[in-house]
């Protein structure tokens, strides 16, 4: 990341313990910009949800804690803050799997993202008008209850619920797990756009690495709990590593896709092992 970049969340070194036993982030550093998205990228049980957990403060309701290291919100040490303080400083995680209240209505689940905003009725119903400009199938839907619309109509309302709270940073953990390919496009295009219309930070945990790549300035992968490279989104794209074991495409001199065998066996070994 450029040096001269507006740092706007800064972890530095964290160790993150489950149970004071399970050692699952090992030293992860990253920076996320004021205005950018940036993808944490990795397999399932790389550490991408304990690394969003650690900066929401969430940790504590899986009996995990942050150990060793720092983590800065423009400049200020978070580590001890509540969840509620956190979304007081304009930080909102959307957790995976969406967790919409399946008995409230469309709209009334987006009406519980501005549970703490305080600038007023007229402010917060303006806010509601632009998530449904954003997301106008929720307010065709808006009296649906959550329970009875799709897994995308979910996520949709999911992010939704967090434009709400008129966030500074969203944290979005694996937007499209479980969603249809033309789905998860259509998500990744309206994180794109909040990003550059309403300036929207986001710093996203995602499997789909090709999809996040596309959308993404800057990446981070994990492996094992610990970042094992990063880098402009477009140079991870065309990177050969990341292209063979993440991309699911051949490495060097054309080679086409690799068998998952040839994967799983490391038959060309990954530079970051070595």
């Amino acid at each position: 990341m450029s040096a001269s970049a507006n740092i706007l969340l800064n972890v530095n070194g964290i160790e993150v313990i489950y149970n004071h036993v399970i050692l699952v982030l090992k030293g992860v550093s990253l920076n996320v910009p004021e205005g950018k998205v940036v993808a944490l990228l990795g397999g399932n049980g790389a550490g991408k949800t304990t690394t969003l957990r650690a900066v929401s403060n969430l940790l504590a309701g899986e009996r995990g804690e942050v150990t060793k290291g720092s983590i800065e919100l423009r400049g200020e040490r978070i580590e001890k803050l509540s969840t509620a303080e956190m979304v007081n400083r304009g930080v909102i995680q959307v957790m995976e799997g969406r967790h919409c209240f399946a008995h409230l209505t469309i709209e009334d689940n987006l009406m519980t993202g501005a549970y703490t905003r305080k600038d007023g009725k007229a402010a917060v119903a303006a806010t509601l008008e632009k998530v449904y400009n954003y997301f106008p199938r929720l307010k065709t839907r808006r009296t649906s209850q959550a329970a009875y619309t799709s897994g995308g109509e979910q996520q949709m309302c999911a992010i939704g619920r967090a434009l709400m709270a008129n966030p500074k940073m969203v944290l979005l953990d694996e937007p499209s797990m479980g969603l249809a390919p033309q789905i998860v496009e259509e998500v990744f295009e309206i994180v794109k756009d909040l990003n550059t219309k309403e300036r929207v930070t986001f710093l996203l945990a995602e499997q789909n690495t090709n999809m996040a790549l596309r959308y993404a300035d800057y990446g981070y992968i994990l492996e094992n709990g610990r970042i094992v490279m990063d880098g402009v989104a477009k140079d991870l794209r065309e990177n050969e590593d990341v292209k063979e074991f993440y991309l699911g495409t051949g490495g060097s001199g054309g080679e086409g896709r690799k068998s998952f065998k040839d994967v799983k066996s490391y038959k060309r070994r990954k530079r970051w092992l070595a």
